[in-house]
């Protein structure tokens, strides 16, 4: 018989975080909802400036609204997946 599935509890700090992981047996949660992320971590040196139509921008916009990022991350994410080699 499958133990219920707990709901993730709701972790306000690294620490709580931190502590959590270290003692709970993680197949006890559902996970299915969990997205992959990215973490910013390399310092940005230079900047790009580029005219776009209006169009393009918003629709830009708008996916990366629907992914909960900032648009400037987004379209870094879009350059990095273009040039970053085959997997």
């Amino acid at each position: 018989m499958k133990a219920p599935v707990k709901p993730m509890p709701s972790l306000r700090s690294d620490a709580e975080a931190e502590q959590f992981v270290e003692t709970a047996d993680l197949t006890e949660y559902d996970l299915s909802g969990f997205k992959p992320m990215r973490f910013e971590i390399e310092p940005k040196a230079a900047s790009l400036n580029m005219r776009l139509p209006a169009a393009l921008l918003d629709a830009v916009k708008a996916k990366a609204r629907a992914r909960g990022i900032p648009y400037t991350r987004y379209v870094r994410m879009l350059l990095e997946a273009d040039v970053a080699p085959p997997r």
